[in-house]
Protein backbone atom coordinates (compact mmCIF):
# COMPACT_ATOMS: atom_id res chain seq x y z
CA UNK A 1 0.00 0.00 0.00
CA UNK A 2 1.39 3.39 -0.99
CA UNK A 3 2.03 5.83 1.84
CA UNK A 4 0.43 9.26 2.05
CA UNK A 5 3.69 10.87 3.17
CA UNK A 6 7.40 10.23 3.57
CA UNK A 7 9.39 12.63 5.71
CA UNK A 8 13.13 12.85 5.07
CA UNK A 9 14.86 13.52 8.38
CA UNK A 10 13.67 12.75 11.89
CA UNK A 11 14.67 16.05 13.45
CA UNK A 12 12.18 17.89 15.62
CA UNK A 13 10.39 19.65 12.75
CA UNK A 14 10.03 16.38 10.84
CA UNK A 15 8.51 14.76 13.91
CA UNK A 16 6.15 17.69 14.45
CA UNK A 17 5.05 17.56 10.82
CA UNK A 18 4.52 13.78 11.07
CA UNK A 19 2.32 14.23 14.14
CA UNK A 20 0.03 16.76 12.50
CA UNK A 21 -0.24 14.77 9.27
CA UNK A 22 -1.12 11.65 11.25
CA UNK A 23 -3.75 13.63 13.19
CA UNK A 24 -5.41 14.39 9.85
CA UNK A 25 -5.62 10.67 9.06
CA UNK A 26 -2.63 10.38 6.72
CA UNK A 27 -0.25 7.40 6.75
CA UNK A 28 3.26 8.69 7.47
CA UNK A 29 6.76 7.22 7.49
CA UNK A 30 9.78 9.11 8.84
CA UNK A 31 13.20 8.17 7.47
CA UNK A 32 16.16 9.15 9.66
CA UNK A 33 19.76 8.78 8.51
CA UNK A 34 21.22 8.37 12.00
CA UNK A 35 20.57 5.61 14.52
CA UNK A 36 18.40 7.87 16.69
CA UNK A 37 15.65 10.35 15.90
CA UNK A 38 15.89 13.97 16.92
CA UNK A 39 18.29 15.54 14.44
CA UNK A 40 20.34 18.13 16.32
CA UNK A 41 18.01 17.92 19.35
CA UNK A 42 19.36 14.71 20.86
CA UNK A 43 20.86 13.50 24.13
CA UNK A 44 23.81 11.12 23.83
CA UNK A 45 26.47 9.59 26.05
CA UNK A 46 29.64 11.34 24.90
CA UNK A 47 31.92 9.95 27.62
CA UNK A 48 31.31 6.85 29.80
CA UNK A 49 28.65 7.80 32.34
CA UNK A 50 28.18 11.33 30.98
CA UNK A 51 25.20 12.33 28.82
CA UNK A 52 24.36 15.70 27.34
CA UNK A 53 22.43 17.56 24.69
CA UNK A 54 25.18 17.25 22.13
CA UNK A 55 24.10 19.94 19.63
CA UNK A 56 20.95 21.96 20.46
CA UNK A 57 21.34 22.62 24.15
CA UNK A 58 18.62 24.80 25.71
CA UNK A 59 14.84 25.34 25.62
CA UNK A 60 12.79 28.47 25.05
CA UNK A 61 11.61 28.71 21.46
CA UNK A 62 9.58 25.47 21.46
CA UNK A 63 6.08 26.66 20.57
CA UNK A 64 3.42 26.28 23.29
CA UNK A 65 0.79 25.14 20.77
CA UNK A 66 3.09 22.36 19.57
CA UNK A 67 3.72 21.29 23.17
CA UNK A 68 -0.02 21.19 23.83
CA UNK A 69 -1.16 19.57 20.56
CA UNK A 70 1.44 16.81 20.72
CA UNK A 71 0.86 16.35 24.47
CA UNK A 72 4.61 16.43 25.02
CA UNK A 73 4.35 16.70 28.80
CA UNK A 74 2.11 13.60 28.88
CA UNK A 75 4.70 11.87 26.71
CA UNK A 76 7.53 12.45 29.16
CA UNK A 77 8.73 16.04 28.71
CA UNK A 78 9.53 18.16 31.77
CA UNK A 79 11.06 21.62 31.39
CA UNK A 80 12.82 23.31 34.30
CA UNK A 81 13.40 27.05 34.55
CA UNK A 82 16.86 28.43 35.18
CA UNK A 83 17.31 30.26 38.46
CA UNK A 84 19.29 32.96 36.61
CA UNK A 85 18.82 33.49 32.88
CA UNK A 86 22.41 34.46 31.96
CA UNK A 87 25.51 35.99 33.44
CA UNK A 88 28.66 37.51 31.94
CA UNK A 89 31.92 37.18 33.91
CA UNK A 90 34.37 40.02 33.46
CA UNK A 91 38.17 39.79 33.54
CA UNK A 92 38.32 42.23 36.48
CA UNK A 93 36.47 39.73 38.71
CA UNK A 94 33.04 41.37 38.49
CA UNK A 95 30.06 40.14 36.46
CA UNK A 96 26.74 41.27 35.07
CA UNK A 97 23.76 38.96 35.34
CA UNK A 98 20.13 38.73 34.24
CA UNK A 99 18.29 37.33 37.26
CA UNK A 100 14.57 36.51 37.11
CA UNK A 101 12.22 39.50 37.34
CA UNK A 102 12.53 42.95 35.79
CA UNK A 103 13.19 44.74 39.10
CA UNK A 104 16.08 42.39 39.86
CA UNK A 105 17.52 43.02 36.39
CA UNK A 106 17.17 46.78 36.87
CA UNK A 107 19.06 46.59 40.16
CA UNK A 108 21.83 44.63 38.47
CA UNK A 109 22.08 47.01 35.50
CA UNK A 110 22.06 50.02 37.83
CA UNK A 111 25.40 48.84 39.27
CA UNK A 112 26.88 49.74 35.88
CA UNK A 113 24.58 52.54 34.67
CA UNK A 114 21.58 54.18 36.34
CA UNK A 115 20.60 55.57 32.92
CA UNK A 116 20.59 52.12 31.34
CA UNK A 117 18.53 50.73 34.22
CA UNK A 118 16.01 53.53 33.73
CA UNK A 119 15.77 52.64 30.02
CA UNK A 120 15.07 48.95 30.62
CA UNK A 121 11.29 49.31 30.68
CA UNK A 122 11.34 51.01 27.30
CA UNK A 123 13.72 48.42 25.84
CA UNK A 124 11.66 45.44 26.98
CA UNK A 125 8.43 47.15 25.97
CA UNK A 126 9.76 47.71 22.42
CA UNK A 127 11.26 44.21 22.09
CA UNK A 128 8.09 42.60 23.44
CA UNK A 129 5.96 44.62 21.03
CA UNK A 130 7.83 43.29 18.02
CA UNK A 131 8.15 39.81 19.51
CA UNK A 132 4.38 39.70 20.07
CA UNK A 133 3.85 40.82 16.49
CA UNK A 134 6.09 37.99 15.28
CA UNK A 135 4.46 35.46 17.62
CA UNK A 136 1.23 36.18 15.79
CA UNK A 137 2.81 34.95 12.55
CA UNK A 138 4.98 32.08 13.80
CA UNK A 139 2.28 29.49 13.16
CA UNK A 140 1.06 30.99 9.89
CA UNK A 141 2.31 30.42 6.36
CA UNK A 142 3.71 33.69 5.02
CA UNK A 143 2.02 35.29 2.00
CA UNK A 144 3.69 33.72 -1.01
CA UNK A 145 5.03 36.00 -3.73
CA UNK A 146 3.11 35.36 -6.94
CA UNK A 147 0.33 33.60 -5.06
CA UNK A 148 -3.43 34.03 -5.44
CA UNK A 149 -6.16 35.77 -3.48
CA UNK A 150 -5.37 33.83 -0.30
CA UNK A 151 -1.82 35.17 -0.31
CA UNK A 152 -3.01 38.70 -1.06
CA UNK A 153 -5.34 38.44 1.91
CA UNK A 154 -2.47 37.27 4.13
CA UNK A 155 -0.29 40.17 2.96
CA UNK A 156 -3.14 42.60 3.66
CA UNK A 157 -3.64 41.06 7.11
CA UNK A 158 0.05 41.48 7.95
CA UNK A 159 0.06 45.01 6.55
CA UNK A 160 -3.05 45.85 8.56
CA UNK A 161 -1.34 44.76 11.79
CA UNK A 162 1.56 47.06 10.97
CA UNK A 163 -0.79 49.89 10.00
CA UNK A 164 -2.51 49.73 13.38
CA UNK A 165 0.79 50.37 15.16
CA UNK A 166 1.77 53.89 16.10
CA UNK A 167 4.28 55.58 13.85
CA UNK A 168 7.01 55.13 16.45
CA UNK A 169 6.21 51.44 16.78
CA UNK A 170 6.43 51.10 13.01
CA UNK A 171 9.86 52.69 13.22
CA UNK A 172 10.89 50.17 15.89
CA UNK A 173 9.73 47.26 13.70
CA UNK A 174 11.76 48.68 10.83
CA UNK A 175 14.76 49.11 13.12
CA UNK A 176 14.71 45.47 14.20
CA UNK A 177 14.44 44.14 10.66
CA UNK A 178 17.10 46.39 9.14
CA UNK A 179 19.54 47.74 11.73
CA UNK A 180 22.61 46.18 13.24
CA UNK A 181 22.52 44.93 16.80
CA UNK A 182 24.92 47.68 17.80
CA UNK A 183 22.90 50.50 16.23
CA UNK A 184 19.65 49.18 17.69
CA UNK A 185 21.03 48.90 21.23
CA UNK A 186 22.44 52.44 21.00
CA UNK A 187 18.85 53.69 21.28
CA UNK A 188 18.63 52.27 24.79
CA UNK A 189 22.00 51.74 26.45
CA UNK A 190 25.21 53.66 26.98
CA UNK A 191 27.40 51.34 29.05
CA UNK A 192 29.55 49.00 26.99
CA UNK A 193 29.20 46.01 29.32
CA UNK A 194 25.41 46.35 29.39
CA UNK A 195 25.22 46.66 25.61
CA UNK A 196 27.47 43.62 25.18
CA UNK A 197 25.23 41.52 27.40
CA UNK A 198 22.18 42.33 25.30
CA UNK A 199 24.12 42.11 22.03
CA UNK A 200 25.04 38.46 22.62
CA UNK A 201 21.70 37.23 21.27
CA UNK A 202 22.41 39.05 18.00
CA UNK A 203 25.40 36.83 17.22
CA UNK A 204 24.08 33.46 18.43
CA UNK A 205 24.06 31.20 15.37
CA UNK A 206 24.88 34.25 13.28
CA UNK A 207 28.22 34.47 11.51
CA UNK A 208 28.56 38.24 11.78
CA UNK A 209 29.53 41.00 14.17
CA UNK A 210 27.28 43.39 16.06
CA UNK A 211 27.63 46.00 13.31
CA UNK A 212 26.10 43.82 10.55
CA UNK A 213 22.82 45.31 9.24
CA UNK A 214 19.88 43.04 10.02
CA UNK A 215 21.50 41.39 13.04
CA UNK A 216 19.01 43.17 15.33
CA UNK A 217 16.42 40.70 14.02
CA UNK A 218 18.56 37.77 15.17
CA UNK A 219 18.64 39.34 18.64
CA UNK A 220 14.83 39.56 18.68
CA UNK A 221 14.43 36.06 17.19
CA UNK A 222 16.02 34.60 20.32
CA UNK A 223 13.57 36.45 22.56
CA UNK A 224 10.26 35.25 21.10
CA UNK A 225 10.19 32.09 23.19
CA UNK A 226 8.92 31.18 26.64
CA UNK A 227 9.27 28.52 29.32
CA UNK A 228 6.22 27.18 31.13
CA UNK A 229 4.18 30.16 29.97
CA UNK A 230 6.75 32.79 31.01
CA UNK A 231 8.00 34.90 28.10
CA UNK A 232 11.67 35.44 27.42
CA UNK A 233 12.99 32.73 29.73
CA UNK A 234 15.33 29.84 28.94
CA UNK A 235 15.08 26.41 30.47
CA UNK A 236 16.32 22.85 30.57
CA UNK A 237 14.55 19.71 29.35
CA UNK A 238 15.06 17.01 31.96
CA UNK A 239 17.12 14.32 30.26
CA UNK A 240 18.48 16.82 27.74
CA UNK A 241 17.14 18.05 24.42
CA UNK A 242 16.62 14.46 23.33
CA UNK A 243 13.74 14.34 25.81
CA UNK A 244 11.87 16.76 23.53
CA UNK A 245 12.29 14.70 20.39
CA UNK A 246 11.73 11.40 22.17
CA UNK A 247 8.41 12.79 23.42
CA UNK A 248 7.60 13.90 19.87
CA UNK A 249 8.49 10.46 18.51
CA UNK A 250 6.37 8.73 21.14
CA UNK A 251 3.46 11.01 20.29
CA UNK A 252 3.89 10.22 16.60
CA UNK A 253 4.11 6.45 16.99
CA UNK A 254 1.01 6.54 19.17
CA UNK A 255 -0.75 8.03 16.14
CA UNK A 256 0.50 5.27 13.82
CA UNK A 257 3.55 7.03 12.35
CA UNK A 258 6.30 4.62 11.29
CA UNK A 259 9.78 5.85 12.22
CA UNK A 260 12.84 4.19 10.68
CA UNK A 261 16.39 4.95 11.85
CA UNK A 262 19.63 4.03 10.06
CA UNK A 263 17.67 4.77 6.90
CA UNK A 264 19.59 7.35 4.82
CA UNK A 265 17.88 8.79 1.73
CA UNK A 266 20.02 9.41 -1.34
CA UNK A 267 17.49 10.75 -3.84
CA UNK A 268 13.98 12.14 -4.28
CA UNK A 269 12.19 10.23 -7.02
CA UNK A 270 10.41 12.47 -9.52
CA UNK A 271 8.18 11.32 -12.38
CA UNK A 272 6.48 13.70 -14.81
CA UNK A 273 7.25 16.68 -12.60
CA UNK A 274 5.85 15.09 -9.43
CA UNK A 275 7.62 13.62 -6.39
CA UNK A 276 6.60 9.98 -6.05
CA UNK A 277 8.96 8.74 -3.34
CA UNK A 278 12.59 8.37 -2.37
CA UNK A 279 15.54 6.09 -3.02
CA UNK A 280 17.60 4.99 -0.02
CA UNK A 281 21.38 4.73 -0.11
CA UNK A 282 21.02 0.94 -0.32
CA UNK A 283 19.01 1.30 -3.54
CA UNK A 284 15.59 0.55 -2.04
CA UNK A 285 12.74 2.69 -3.36
CA UNK A 286 9.87 3.80 -1.11
CA UNK A 287 6.82 5.36 -2.75
CA UNK A 288 4.45 7.95 -1.33
CA UNK A 289 1.93 10.51 -2.49
CA UNK A 290 3.86 13.31 -0.74
CA UNK A 291 7.56 13.73 0.09
CA UNK A 292 8.52 16.20 2.81
CA UNK A 293 12.08 17.32 3.50
CA UNK A 294 13.29 18.35 6.94
CA UNK A 295 16.73 19.16 5.53
CA UNK A 296 18.53 22.39 4.81
CA UNK A 297 17.09 23.50 1.42
CA UNK A 298 20.54 23.54 -0.17
CA UNK A 299 21.12 19.93 0.90
CA UNK A 300 17.75 18.86 -0.49
CA UNK A 301 17.96 20.56 -3.87
CA UNK A 302 21.70 20.38 -4.52
CA UNK A 303 22.20 16.76 -3.39
CA UNK A 304 18.92 14.85 -3.53
CA UNK A 305 17.00 16.31 -6.47
CA UNK A 306 18.07 15.94 -10.08
CA UNK A 307 18.94 19.40 -11.41
CA UNK A 308 16.96 18.67 -14.58
CA UNK A 309 13.75 18.48 -12.52
CA UNK A 310 14.04 22.10 -11.38
CA UNK A 311 13.67 25.42 -13.25
CA UNK A 312 16.98 26.96 -14.27
CA UNK A 313 16.42 30.14 -12.27
CA UNK A 314 15.56 28.11 -9.15
CA UNK A 315 18.74 26.04 -9.54
CA UNK A 316 20.82 29.16 -9.92
CA UNK A 317 19.41 30.79 -6.82
CA UNK A 318 19.33 27.75 -4.54
CA UNK A 319 23.02 27.19 -5.27
CA UNK A 320 23.59 30.56 -3.59
CA UNK A 321 21.38 29.97 -0.56
CA UNK A 322 23.50 31.23 2.34
CA UNK A 323 24.42 28.84 5.15
CA UNK A 324 27.08 28.97 7.84
CA UNK A 325 26.42 30.02 11.45
CA UNK A 326 30.04 30.18 12.66
CA UNK A 327 29.27 27.65 15.39
CA UNK A 328 31.61 25.27 17.24
CA UNK A 329 30.23 22.92 19.94
CA UNK A 330 31.95 21.09 22.76
CA UNK A 331 30.56 18.82 25.45
CA UNK A 332 32.69 18.45 28.56
CA UNK A 333 32.70 15.80 31.31
CA UNK A 334 33.82 17.37 34.61
CA UNK A 335 34.90 15.70 37.83
CA UNK A 336 33.47 18.63 39.81
CA UNK A 337 31.95 22.08 39.34
CA UNK A 338 34.26 24.79 38.00
CA UNK A 339 35.02 27.81 40.18
CA UNK A 340 34.50 31.15 38.42
CA UNK A 341 36.64 33.92 39.86
CA UNK A 342 33.81 36.43 39.71
CA UNK A 343 31.45 34.18 41.68
CA UNK A 344 34.09 33.60 44.32
CA UNK A 345 34.75 37.34 44.70
CA UNK A 346 31.25 38.85 44.53
CA UNK A 347 28.95 38.54 47.55
CA UNK A 348 25.81 38.76 45.36
CA UNK A 349 26.74 35.48 43.62
CA UNK A 350 24.49 32.49 44.33
CA UNK A 351 24.45 28.81 43.44
CA UNK A 352 21.74 29.74 40.97
CA UNK A 353 24.29 31.48 38.77
CA UNK A 354 25.66 28.07 37.78
CA UNK A 355 22.23 27.16 36.31
CA UNK A 356 22.54 30.15 33.97
CA UNK A 357 24.01 30.59 30.55
CA UNK A 358 27.56 31.68 31.42
CA UNK A 359 28.62 33.94 28.55
CA UNK A 360 32.31 34.67 28.14
CA UNK A 361 32.23 37.71 25.85
CA UNK A 362 32.35 40.82 28.04
CA UNK A 363 32.46 43.80 25.64
CA UNK A 364 31.19 44.98 22.28
CA UNK A 365 34.75 45.06 20.93
CA UNK A 366 35.21 41.46 22.08
CA UNK A 367 32.06 40.39 20.22
CA UNK A 368 33.17 42.16 17.05
CA UNK A 369 36.76 40.97 17.17
CA UNK A 370 35.64 37.34 17.22
CA UNK A 371 34.19 37.87 13.75
CA UNK A 372 37.15 39.82 12.34
CA UNK A 373 39.52 37.17 13.68
CA UNK A 374 37.47 34.40 12.09
CA UNK A 375 37.56 36.14 8.71
CA UNK A 376 41.33 36.58 8.96
CA UNK A 377 42.45 33.40 10.72
CA UNK A 378 39.53 30.96 10.36
CA UNK A 379 38.52 31.15 14.00
CA UNK A 380 38.63 33.68 16.77
CA UNK A 381 41.68 33.80 18.99
CA UNK A 382 39.31 34.74 21.84
CA UNK A 383 35.98 33.20 20.80
CA UNK A 384 32.57 33.79 22.28
CA UNK A 385 31.87 30.92 24.67
CA UNK A 386 28.52 30.26 26.32
CA UNK A 387 28.69 27.54 28.97
CA UNK A 388 25.74 25.69 30.41
CA UNK A 389 26.11 23.19 33.23
CA UNK A 390 22.78 21.35 32.96
CA UNK A 391 23.76 18.78 35.58
CA UNK A 392 23.26 21.51 38.21
CA UNK A 393 19.54 21.10 37.46
CA UNK A 394 19.40 17.50 36.20
CA UNK A 395 21.41 14.82 38.03
CA UNK A 396 20.51 12.19 35.40
CA UNK A 397 23.26 13.50 33.12
CA UNK A 398 26.41 12.66 35.11
CA UNK A 399 27.67 10.37 37.88
CA UNK A 400 26.99 11.60 41.41
CA UNK A 401 29.12 14.59 42.31
CA UNK A 402 30.29 15.08 38.72
CA UNK A 403 28.96 17.32 35.98
CA UNK A 404 28.54 17.95 32.26
CA UNK A 405 29.02 21.27 30.50
CA UNK A 406 27.90 22.47 27.09
CA UNK A 407 30.17 24.95 25.34
CA UNK A 408 28.45 26.84 22.55
CA UNK A 409 31.05 28.89 20.70
CA UNK A 410 31.27 31.55 17.97
CA UNK A 411 32.93 32.57 15.50
CA UNK A 412 34.41 29.74 13.39
CA UNK A 413 34.56 29.80 9.59
CA UNK A 414 33.26 26.57 8.06
CA UNK A 415 35.51 27.00 4.99
CA UNK A 416 38.85 26.14 6.61
CA UNK A 417 40.34 22.64 6.99
CA UNK A 418 38.71 21.52 10.23
CA UNK A 419 40.36 18.09 10.17
CA UNK A 420 43.62 19.99 10.58
CA UNK A 421 42.53 22.73 12.98
CA UNK A 422 39.86 21.07 15.18
CA UNK A 423 42.10 20.30 18.17
CA UNK A 424 43.80 23.69 18.17
CA UNK A 425 40.44 25.47 18.10
CA UNK A 426 39.21 23.31 20.98
CA UNK A 427 42.28 24.25 23.02
CA UNK A 428 41.61 27.92 22.26
CA UNK A 429 38.08 27.54 23.62
CA UNK A 430 39.26 25.78 26.78
CA UNK A 431 41.80 28.56 27.24
CA UNK A 432 39.00 31.16 27.25
CA UNK A 433 37.12 29.25 29.96
CA UNK A 434 40.33 28.90 31.96
CA UNK A 435 40.65 32.70 31.98
CA UNK A 436 37.40 33.06 33.91
CA UNK A 437 37.48 29.76 35.83
CA UNK A 438 41.12 28.95 36.69
CA UNK A 439 41.74 25.21 36.99
CA UNK A 440 38.93 24.33 34.59
CA UNK A 441 41.18 22.26 32.33
CA UNK A 442 42.22 20.07 35.27
CA UNK A 443 38.57 19.19 35.89
CA UNK A 444 38.04 17.80 32.39
CA UNK A 445 37.79 14.01 32.30
CA UNK A 446 36.34 13.73 28.79
CA UNK A 447 35.17 15.87 25.90
CA UNK A 448 33.35 15.80 22.59
CA UNK A 449 34.49 18.28 19.94
CA UNK A 450 32.19 19.31 17.10
CA UNK A 451 33.63 21.72 14.54
CA UNK A 452 31.42 23.15 11.75
CA UNK A 453 32.53 20.18 9.63
CA UNK A 454 31.56 17.72 12.37
CA UNK A 455 28.16 19.38 12.77
CA UNK A 456 27.61 18.91 9.05
CA UNK A 457 28.80 15.29 8.98
CA UNK A 458 27.04 14.19 12.16
CA UNK A 459 23.76 16.07 11.90
CA UNK A 460 23.49 17.09 8.25
CA UNK A 461 23.80 20.78 9.13
CA UNK A 462 25.07 22.30 5.88
CA UNK A 463 28.27 24.27 6.56
CA UNK A 464 27.62 23.57 10.24
CA UNK A 465 24.67 26.00 10.15
CA UNK A 466 22.46 25.42 13.19
CA UNK A 467 19.74 27.66 11.68
CA UNK A 468 19.53 25.82 8.29
CA UNK A 469 20.43 29.10 6.59
CA UNK A 470 21.23 32.70 7.49
CA UNK A 471 18.51 34.68 9.24
CA UNK A 472 19.08 37.63 6.94
CA UNK A 473 16.40 39.86 5.41
CA UNK A 474 16.75 38.12 2.02
CA UNK A 475 16.14 34.71 3.66
CA UNK A 476 13.28 35.43 6.03
CA UNK A 477 9.47 35.27 6.08
CA UNK A 478 8.13 34.99 2.49
CA UNK A 479 11.71 34.78 1.18
CA UNK A 480 12.72 31.74 3.24
CA UNK A 481 14.25 29.86 1.51
CA UNK A 482 13.41 31.81 -1.65
CA UNK A 483 10.81 34.36 -2.74
CA UNK A 484 8.02 32.47 -4.47
CA UNK A 485 8.56 29.34 -2.34
CA UNK A 486 7.97 30.69 1.14
CA UNK A 487 4.85 28.52 1.56
CA UNK A 488 6.64 25.19 2.24
CA UNK A 489 6.07 24.04 -1.35
CA UNK A 490 8.71 23.57 -4.05
CA UNK A 491 8.83 23.70 -7.87
CA UNK A 492 8.08 19.95 -7.83
CA UNK A 493 4.49 18.96 -7.15
CA UNK A 494 4.17 16.75 -4.08
CA UNK A 495 7.56 17.80 -2.68
CA UNK A 496 7.43 19.97 0.43
CA UNK A 497 9.81 21.47 3.00
CA UNK A 498 9.24 21.44 6.76
CA UNK A 499 12.63 22.32 8.28
CA UNK A 500 14.26 25.41 9.75
CA UNK A 501 15.18 26.57 6.24
CA UNK A 502 11.55 27.71 6.02
CA UNK A 503 9.60 30.31 8.01
CA UNK A 504 10.09 31.19 10.85
CA UNK A 505 13.66 29.88 10.80
CA UNK A 506 16.03 28.20 13.21
CA UNK A 507 15.86 27.08 16.80
CA UNK A 508 13.92 24.22 18.35
CA UNK A 509 10.49 25.77 17.69
CA UNK A 510 8.44 23.13 15.87
CA UNK A 511 6.78 25.99 13.96
CA UNK A 512 8.03 25.07 10.45
CA UNK A 513 6.85 21.47 10.96
CA UNK A 514 3.45 22.69 12.15
CA UNK A 515 2.99 25.15 9.28
CA UNK A 516 4.17 22.77 6.58
CA UNK A 517 1.73 20.12 7.75
CA UNK A 518 -1.18 22.54 7.42
CA UNK A 519 -0.25 23.27 3.79
CA UNK A 520 0.18 19.57 2.95
CA UNK A 521 -3.19 18.76 4.51
CA UNK A 522 -4.75 21.61 2.51
CA UNK A 523 -3.33 20.20 -0.75
CA UNK A 524 -4.51 16.67 0.01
Amino acid sequence: MSLDAIIIGGGHNGLVCANYLAMSGMSVRVLERRGVVGGAAVTEEFHPGFRNSVASYTVSLLNPKVIKDLELHKNGLTILEREVNNFWPHPDGDFISFPMGIEAVKAEIARFSETDAANLDRYYRDIDMVADLMRGFLLETPPNAGGGLRDLFKAAKFGNKLRKLSLEDQRIVTDIFTKSTSDFLDYYFEHDLVKAAYAFDGVVGNYSDTKTPGSAYVLMHHLIGEVNGKKGLWGHAVGGMGAITQAMAKSATNKGVEIDVDCPVSKVLVENGKAVGVMLENGEEIRAKNVISNLNPSLLFNKMVDEAELPEVFNRRIKHYKSGSGTFRMNIALKELPKFTCLEKQERATEGHLTAGIVMAPTMDYLDKTFSDAKEFGWSKEPIVEMLIPSTMDDSLAPEGQHVASLFCQQFDYRIDWEKHRDAAAETILGVVETYAPGFKELVVGKQVLSPLDLENKFGLTNGDIMHGHLSLDQMFSARPMLGFGNYRTPIKGLYMCGSGTHPGGGVTGAPGHNSAQEIIRDN
